[in-house]
């Protein structure tokens, strides 16, 4: 999906995570984004300049001097006009300099002449990492409005284990997505379900759905954008889980309420995707049923409605439900949204959604219908969310009344 067009100023520092920075370049161009990669003398040990301006179809900018700026300033020049600086990897020694106003390469020179937001995504070995110097340097970029993107923990290239290395590219381009996305619900705690339940009829069997997860985590996604903070209670799916989000990882129904009911006291709004299992296997077994018979016979109980439960709660969050059906779409989702007394519902054909990369639905509230075109599903979750934000403030502001 192509995003609206932004133009990035990418600066590459010296360390073995240099190789992402390549494919981090390769997304943002992919999403429409006009890409400036600007390439420290040790950065381009790493990865060369021609690397960078065949993926960015930009040239690269690696010498503070570079006579191609007509002016001799491109520390001015490369970042005017730019919508945010993104520095990844950016080592230990370019923070320190960044958190201590110093500036002797281009790089460094330009984000202390910059008039545009500035991201940083660390990459270091872990000693490095947790070195009280380096902490004080991140403590202080952070004071000073700098964006810090992790760093992720995990195996490092010198054969080490901890906190440190670089945020992996898809994560980034997730964060620089969210940062320039509208903060309609800053501050507030957005609690999510979303895949398929699994409820079990032996070690090795169950019942489910066809749901991919994929609306549920694109709402958590487009919740996370706004500004929120996002618990993610997720059922049966192979989605990775939204950068910045807790999640929760349940299996059957009852795991899910469960998890819904720790968390509900703190939340604000409680957004119900999940494609909830109506019921469970009361004669499950604990091993594998054998095929000693031609037939089996499963007694099924009803299970918990998770969403009713949750609205009729009595200080209860602003909640959305979800209604995914076969046929009749407005007859039985407007049914639902009043039978559930829910402020906002959102309803689509399942045959038109069920794991597909896209959706097309209609939210339904006290206002009536607003339909929301066929797009892929990120898109739709934010215009969902947008919509719930207004709505979710309008309603707020009557209570105060």
């Amino acid at each position: 999906m192509k995003q609206t067009q932004k133009r990035i100023v990418l600066g590459v520092t010296g360390g073995v995570a240099a190789y992402k920075a390549a494919e981090l370049t390769r997304l943002m161009i992919k999403a429409g984004w006009d890409v400036q990669v600007v390439l420290t003398q040790a950065g381009a040990a790493f990865v060369t300049p021609v690397t960078f301006q065949a993926l960015s179809c930009n040239t690269v900018f690696t010498d503070q001097w570079d006579a191609r700026i007509g002016n001799n300033m491109p520390h001015i020049d490369l970042s005017r006009g730019a919508d945010a600086i993104v520095v990844a990897p950016a080592t230990a020694d370019l923070m320190a300099k960044v958190a201590n106003g110093l500036c002797d390469d281009l790089l460094s020179t330009m984000i202390a002449a910059r008039d545009c937001p500035l991201l940083v995504a660390p990459a270091m070995n872990k000693q490095m990492w947790e070195n009280k110097p380096n902490q004080r340097n991140v403590a202080q970029l952070k004071a000073d409005g700098v964006i810090v993107l992790g760093p992720d923990a995990g195996d490092q290239a010198c054969g080490e284990v901890g906190m440190g290395r670089m945020l992996e590219p898809a994560a980034i381009m997730q964060a620089l997505e969210a940062f320039f996305q509208p903060k309609l619900l800053r501050g507030k705690r957005v609690l999510i379900t979303a895949g398929a339940t699994f409820e079990r009829i032996d070690a090795v069997r169950g019942i489910t759905n066809t749901s991919s997860g994929k609306m549920g985590f694109a709402v958590a996604r487009a919740a996370l954008e706004a500004g929120a903070e996002v618990t993610l209670v997720a059922g049966e799916t192979a989605q990775p889980t939204p950068f910045g989000s807790r999640r929760i990882n349940v299996q059957s129904a009852h795991e899910m309420l469960d998890a819904v009911e720790r968390e509900v006291a703190h939340t604000d709004i409680f957004i119900s995707v999940a494609a909830v299992a109506d019921y469970h296997v009361v004669n499950q077994s604990e091993h594998k049923i054998k095929k000693d018979s031609p037939t089996l016979t499963l007694e099924l109980a009803a299970n918990p409605d998770i969403l009713a439960q949750v609205a009729s709660r009595k200080y209860a969050p602003f909640c959305v439900g979800f209604a995914a059906e076969s046929e009749k779409l407005l007859e039985h989702a407007q049914a639902k949204r009043k039978r559930k007394h829910l402020p906002l519902l959102v309803a689509n054909l399942v045959q038109d959604a069920m794991g597909a990369d896209d959706n097309e639905v209609i939210l339904l509230d006290d206002a009536g219908e607003h339909r929301l075109p066929r797009a892929p599903k990120l898109e739709v979750a934010r215009q969902l969310i947008a919509h719930l934000a207004h709505l979710y403030q309008t309603t707020l502001e009557g209570k105060q009344k």
